[in-house]
């Protein structure tokens, strides 16, 4: 069985890191001249000048959070697209009133390395689980199966029995969907006495996937990995055999950020993962925020595939709270931060001590002077519009989780 999808995927990360930032300069192009919104917003940007990503971190990050207020403003994409009605071969709806074009190029969302990677081959018939109504996910791994060469049963979500006689029927070799639908069909076949014996392999996503699922799904026989995507972006990583972390995409940058603003992060920690498209020219997304927090690995997969890895889905970046009937987002706490040299890193934790909300500002510094102190402070009352507290912490203290406000409030 041949190991890898293609080529691209072992090839030398220097080789890789100039065809793709080749690539990037020409998706600019192309952004700012069919994208009304990156026309706006990379007016000043030369595309041929963003040649490494200290060039990259300097372009301006489109927030998946800010997506259905644009949109609202511009339908039906926001001026973030670069194809219309009738280039467009479907549109799809996700919750908030978002919307996201899928074009027409062959395995639009580049799924099939992922299901490559899990061990899907020209052949399969591959039972897929899940969505077709409104969102992406059905189309994105229907057409990533046709591009491998295997055949599709569009089951959608729901109907567990019906699910199970039709498996029992075809003898599908694969399954895609989420992790815990697989389990629910599993353990009702059990109940109703049917072997599905021809299940051996699966790729999951949409939700975390545990070790003790992978392993009692290895137990039965079934080879199952997770990819990670977004339905704006497509897929961004995916899982492999060596099962080290998540490789990247060979169709994105991947950026990890501190939350609340478009600062890489220190190699490994936790950060928003930001993702610009290479290969999408419908919807040519420029340093799009998932709003996903995950850290990036060091070194490379035993599997053979070069290409940066990430641990995989690791929370959410948006935090966003309210105190005192005011919002407070991170990008005020990195704000805070910014004023004040001294301070490495941030967490702003929120709690209500006899029922009355209190911020304390936690802060990495080197050393403590009470003018710093008293400066912080300030800083809070000007950025947030309300009073806050700041305690100082050694360097390194706070968790590497990528929190970046903590609301631990009671509110019961």
């Amino acid at each position: 069985m041949t190991e890898h999808y293609d080529l691209l995927e072992t090839r030398d990360p220097e080789l890789r890191e100039r065809e793709q930032f080749a690539q990037l300069a020409r998706q600019i192009a192309h952004a700012k001249r069919h994208a009304p919104a990156f026309a706006r917003s990379l007016a000043d940007v030369e595309p041929a000048d963003i040649t490494a990503r200290e060039a990259l971190a300097r372009l301006p990050v489109v927030r998946k959070s800010e997506l259905a207020e644009l949109q609202r403003a511009g339908r039906p994409f926001g001026g973030l697209a670069a194809t219309s009605w009738g280039h467009a071969r479907r549109v799809f709806a996700s919750p908030g009133s978002i919307y996201e074009p899928e074009g027409a190029a062959p395995d639009y969302w580049r799924f099939a390395r992922g299901l490559f990677a899990a061990g899907f081959r020209a052949g399969d018939l591959v039972h897929n689980c899940f969505s077709y109504h409104f969102t992406p996910a059905g189309s994105m791994f229907e057409t990533a199966a046709h591009a491998l060469g295997c055949t599709v049963f569009p089951g959608g979500t729901g109907q567990t029995e019906q699910q199970i006689a039709i498996m029992s029927d075809l003898a599908p070799v694969g399954y895609v969907g989420t992790p815990s639908f697989l389990r629910i069909i599993l353990d009702r076949a059990d109940e109703l006495r049917v072997n599905l014996p021809s299940l051996t392999k699966g790729l999951v996503s949409a939700e975390p996937f545990p070790p003790s699922l992978r392993d009692a799904l290895v137990a039965r026989g079934i080879h199952a990995y997770q990819v990670y995507g977004t339905a704006d972006v497509g897929a961004i990583a995916y899982e492999t055999p060596a099962r080290e972390g998540l490789i990247i995409d060979e169709g994105v940058l991947v950026e990890i950020v501190r939350p609340g603003t478009g600062d890489p992060v220190a190699p490994g920690e936790v950060g928003e993962v930001v993702v610009t498209t290479l290969t999408n020219v419908d919807y040519p997304l420029i340093r799009f925020g998932t709003g996903d927090l995950s850290a990036a690995l060091p070194g490379v997969s035993s599997c053979g595939r070069t290409n940066q890895r990430i641990k995989g889905w690791l929370g959410r970046a948006d935090q966003t709270t309210k105190v005192k009937g005011m919002f407070v987002h991170p990008a005020q706490v990195a704000a805070i931060v910014k004023r004040h040299p001294e301070v490495r890193r941030a967490r702003l934790v929120v709690d209500n001590p006899e029922g009355s909300d209190r911020m304390m500002l936690h802060v990495e510094v080197c050393g403590v002077e009470a003018p710093l102190a008293e400066a912080i402070v300030e800083s809070i009352r000007e950025v947030t519009k309300l009073r806050g507290e700041v305690t100082f912490r050694a360097l390194d203290e706070l968790p590497n989780d990528g929190k970046v406000i903590d609301d631990l409030r009671k509110l019961e």
